[in-house]
């Protein structure tokens, strides 16, 4: 083969209103690059080093159960990019909005990611690139215990976007093999259901 050659994929998300999405990421600093209604809905907007697309709500979703679109957006500093990101809707809407649609889920020292939702229902989670460079999205192979746990909830959470799943790989293994895990993959575990249960009490 030859040369490889780096691409970059946009993805094209649901929109539920023009103006509303419009709004919406220019109010967290993106920039409007195109706007239309007719004859059908399309938005693209830039920032934040990346850019995003935008048209109708595909058939059968519903921005209530926030199943119209999701991407993953890697970035070399995850806790600067949610400092951004909360900077601007803190400025722009008076809070941080960590609760309802739309929301940004908190951020704990040590994460890996966090996810912004928007108000037509999709999700953005943002990811630290590094982590993102090792990952098996069938789960890694050859793991036991709590080691295993934590790598069906890292799938879980990450990309099935399942975060109640998640903590429930993590509190069973937790509690079938505390007793026999090292202390990193114990810190691990417990760090990531803390974390797991404070997003899902936000939702």
């Amino acid at each position: 083969m030859g040369e490889s050659v780096r691409a970059t994929t946009v993805p094209i998300l649901g929109c539920r209103d023009v103006d509303e999405t419009v709004e919406f990421y220019e109010a967290l600093g993106f920039h409007t690059t195109h706007r239309q209604v007719r004859p059908y809905p399309y938005v693209a907007v830039t920032g934040h080093g990346f850019d995003l697309h935008f048209s109708r709500v595909p058939s059968g979703a519903d921005p209530e159960n926030e199943d119209v679109g999701a991407c993953l957006v890697l970035v070399d500093d995850v806790a600067g990019s949610h400092a951004a990101l909360s900077a601007s809707k803190r400025t722009a809407f008076g809070k941080v909005l960590a609760k309802g649609r739309p929301r940004i889920t908190r951020y704990r020292p040590g994460a890996s990611r966090f996810t912004l939702v928007d108000p037509s229902g999709n999700s953005l989670i943002f990811i630290q690139s590094d982590v993102e460079e090792a990952v098996d999205y069938r789960g890694a192979a050859g793991l036991t215990g709590v080691a295993k746990a934590l790598d069906n909830a890292r799938v879980l959470r990450d990309f099935k976007l399942d975060d109640r799943a998640a903590l429930r790989a993590i509190t069973s293994g937790l509690r079938r093999h505390s007793d026999s895990a090292s202390p990193d993959d114990l810190e691990a575990a417990r760090r990531m259901a803390a974390e797991l249960e404070a997003v899902i009490g936000d939702e």
